[in-house]
C-alpha cells in the first residue's frame, strides 16, 4: 500500500477505485499520512447533506445478512489481545471543540479484511459535557469498507450518563418502625411509676411526756427500691407535728409552680387535749378510735406524698423519712397560735377573692375541668354523708346485736327446759359472734368508703388552690397590662408636653412595666402547663382509689356474709334439737 495515496472520496457511486482494492487496509494510509489528511467527523459531517450514506454505500461494504467470514456478529465484543504484526492503539487528536482529549482507535489485521470493532471506536469520556459530544450518526460512522451492522449506534454511551442517576436508587432513609414519640399514656404512666417502688407505714403510736406537754409520737417505716435513697429498709420516730410542717413546707415550696400537694390530716384541739388529759391507763375506746383515725390518715397522707416524684425527691421529704433524729419543732402548727390565726385570716380573704373575682377565661380546658371540679366536690360530699350515714348504721346495729346476745344469755340462764336453755345459750353466742362481724364490717365501710371520700374531698380542695393559684398569676398579668397602658400614657403625655426630663423617666418606667408583663405572661403560661399534666395524673390515680376502693368494699362485705351464713348453718341444728 502506497503512503501517499489518498483515501478514496465517500459516497461516490460514480468512482468504483476502491472496488479494486477491498482486500486492502483502508486504515493504513489513515494512521501512516498526516494528521491533516485524515477524515475527520468534521468532514463527514459537511458531506452528510450531499446524499445518504445509507443509499450510496460501496459494493463491498453492502449490509448482507450473513456477514463474510472473519466478521464478528456482535460488534460490541471486546478485542482479543493484538497479535504480532498487528497495529497497536493510536491515539487520535480530537477535532476542535474537543477541549483537546484524545482518542484511540484501536486496529487490527485480520485475513479476510478490514473489521470494523468495537475496538477500533472512539472511548467517549463520561465526564464531558454531553452537548459537545452529541454528534449526529453519520458523524461517527465506520469508515469506508468497514462492514456496517444496524446496532452500531454508538450513542448509546453518550446516554449512560443521564440515564444512570435515574435508575440508581437513592440511599434508604432509616426509618424506626414501631418507637414513636408522643405523650405517654395512662397505661404507660402506671407502669413507669410502677418501676419505683415505695411504701410508707405508720404504726405503734406513742404518748411521750404528761400533761399539756405530752404529744404523740409515730414510728415511719418505709420501704422502697429508689436509688437515691440510702438505704432500702428503715424506720424513724415522727411526732404530728412533724408531719404539718413538712406538708407546710411542700405547699411553699411546690404550690406556686402548680403542683397538687395531698392534704395533710386536719389538727383536732378537742381530740388532741383529750388525749394530753388522759393517762395510759384510762384511755377510753374513743380516745384509742381518735388515735387510730388520725395513724392511718397520716399514712395515707404519706403514700399520697411519696407517690409523686417530684414531692418524693424534695429534700425535706427525704429528710423527714431518713434522718434518724428529732427533727427541729415546727412552731407554726399549733392551731391556736398566732400563726395558726393568721393562716386563717389568709383563708378567708382568699375565699372572699374567690367569690368576687371572675376570670375571664380564655381556655376551654380549664372552663370544663373547674365545673367538672365543682360537681365532683358537690357529689363526693353527698357520697361522703350517705357513707357516714352507712357506717352509723352499722356499728347501732353492732351495738343492738350485743344487746340481744346478753337478754338471749341471761334467758338461757333461768329457763328449765334442759333442750331450749341450751339453744338460747347456742343462740346468744352466734348473735354474739354475728356482732363481732357487723362491728369489723362497720370499720371496713368507714376506713374504706367514708374516709377515702372524705380524703378526696380534701383532694379536692388542693385541686382548687392550684386552680387559684392560676387565677392569681392571671391577676398580676393584668395588673401589669393595666400599669403599662398606664406608664405609656404618662410618657405620651409627656413627649406632647415636651418636658424631656420626664420622657427618659417614662420610657425607663415604660421598658421596666414590659419586663414585668412579659415574665407575667410566661409564669402564667407555665403554670396552666403544669396543672393539666398534674390533673393527668391526678385522673389516673383518682380512677385507680376508687376501684380499689370498691373491690375492697366488696370483697369486704362477701366475707362477713359467709361469716355470718356460717355462724346461723351452725346453729340451726341446735334449734332443731329443741323437744
Amino acid at each position: 500500500m502506497a503512503d501517499s495515496r489518498e483515501p478514496p472520496p465517500l459516497f461516490n457511486d460514480d468512482d468504483d477505485s476502491h472496488k479494486d482494492d477491498d482486500n486492502d487496509d483502508l486504515f493504513t494510509s489513515a494512521v501512516q499520512s498526516p494528521v491533516s489528511e485524515q477524515t475527520t467527523p468534521e468532514d463527514c459531517r459537511r458531506q452528510e447533506g450531499a446524499s445518504d450514506p445509507l443509499n450510496s454505500l460501496p459494493p463491498a461494504a453492502s449490509l448482507t445478512s450473513h456477514p463474510p467470514a472473519g466478521v464478528h456478529s456482535d460488534i460490541f465484543e471486546s478485542c482479543e489481545e493484538p497479535t504480532e504484526g498487528s497495529f497497536s492503539s493510536v491515539p487520535l487528536e480530537q477535532p476542535a471543540g474537543g477541549r483537546g482529549t484524545q482518542q484511540e482507535v484501536s486496529l487490527e489485521e485480520e485475513p479476510d479484511g478490514v473489521l470494523f470493532d468495537s475496538a477500533s471506536t472512539p472511548k467517549l469520556q463520561l465526564n464531558q459535557d454531553p452537548t459537545e459530544h452529541s454528534l449526529p450518526a453519520s458523524s461517527i460512522l465506520p469508515p469506508v469498507g468497514a462492514p456496517l451492522t444496524p446496532p452500531v449506534v454508538p450513542v448509546t454511551p453518550t446516554t449512560t450518563p443521564n440515564l444512570t442517576p435515574s435508575i440508581t436508587p437513592a440511599a434508604p432513609t432509616p426509618v424506626t418502625p414501631v418507637t414513636v414519640s408522643s405523650r405517654p399514656s395512662s397505661d404507660q404512666l402506671e407502669s413507669e411509676s410502677g418501676d419505683d417502688m415505695i411504701q410508707i407505714t405508720v404504726s405503734d403510736p406513742q404518748k411521750i411526756g404528761e400533761g399539756m406537754s405530752s404529744y404523740m409520737a409515730y414510728k415511719v417505716t418505709t420501704k422502697t427500691n429508689i436509688s437515691y435513697f440510702r438505704k432500702k429498709n428503715w424506720s424513724v420516730m415522727r411526732r404530728f407535728s412533724d408531719f404539718l410542717g413538712l406538708h407546710r413546707k411542700l405547699v411553699e415550696k411546690h404550690l406556686h409552680s402548680g403542683r397538687i400537694i395531698p392534704p395533710a390530716p386536719e389538727k383536732s384541739a378537742i381530740g388532741t387535749t383529750k388525749i394530753k388529759l388522759s393517762s395510759d391507763k384510762t384511755t377510753d375506746s374513743a380516745s384509742a378510735d381518735f388515735i387510730e383515725k388520725r395513724r392511718a390518715s397520716l399514712e395515707r397522707y404519706m403514700n399520697r406524698t411519696s407517690a409523686h416524684p417530684t414531692l418524693r425527691a424534695d429534700p425535706d421529704f427525704r429528710e423527714f423519712i431518713e434522718l434518724d433524729a428529732e427533727l427541729p419543732r415546727a412552731t407554726q402548727t399549733s392551731a391556736l397560735s398566732s400563726a395558726g390565726v393568721l393562716r386563717l385570716f389568709n383563708r378567708v380573704g382568699e375565699t372572699v377573692n374567690k367569690m368576687t373575682f371572675k376570670m375571664d377565661e380564655s381556655d376551654q380546658w380549664f372552663e370544663e375541668k373547674t365545673q367538672q371540679i365543682e360537681s365532683l366536690d358537690s357529689q363526693l360530699r353527698k357520697l361522703n354523708a350517705a357513707m357516714d350515714g352507712l357506717v352509723a348504721y352499722r356499728r347501732e346495729l353492732a351495738t343492738s346485736t350485743a344487746a340481744f346476745a346478753k337478754s338471749a344469755a341471761v334467758l338461757s340462764s333461768v329457763e328449765e327446759h334442759s333442750s331450749l336453755s341450751r339453744a338460747l345459750h347456742q343462740l346468744a353466742e352466734s348473735t354474739e359472734r354475728t356482732h363481732t362481724i357487723h362491728h369489723a364490717q362497720a370499720d371496713a365501710d368507714f376506713y374504706l368508703l367514708s374516709e377515702t371520700t372524705k380524703d378526696y374531698i380534701h383532694l379536692i380542695g388542693a385541686v382548687k388552690d392550684v386552680f387559684h393559684e392560676r387565677v392569681k398569676l392571671f391577676q398580676t398579668w393584668q395588673h401589669a397590662q393595666a400599669m403599662l397602658a398606664k406608664k405609656r400614657e404618662a410618657k405620651a403625655k409627656a413627649e406632647l408636653a415636651g418636658r424631656m426630663d420626664k420622657v427618659q423617666q417614662a420610657q425607663e418606667e415604660v421598658a421596666e412595666w414590659e419586663g414585668k408583663v412579659e415574665r407575667s405572661q410566661e409564669e402564667f403560661e407555665r403554670i396552666s402547663r403544669a396543672i393539666k399534666k398534674e390533673m393527668e395524673q391526678f385522673e389516673v390515680v383518682r380512677v385507680k382509689d376508687f376501684k380499689d376502693m370498691i373491690i375492697k368494699y366488696l370483697e369486704a362485705l362477701m366475707t362477713s356474709q359467709q361469716q355470718i351464713t356460717k355462724v346461723w348453718e351452725t346453729f340451726i341444728p341446735e334449734a332443731k334439737a329443741i323437744s
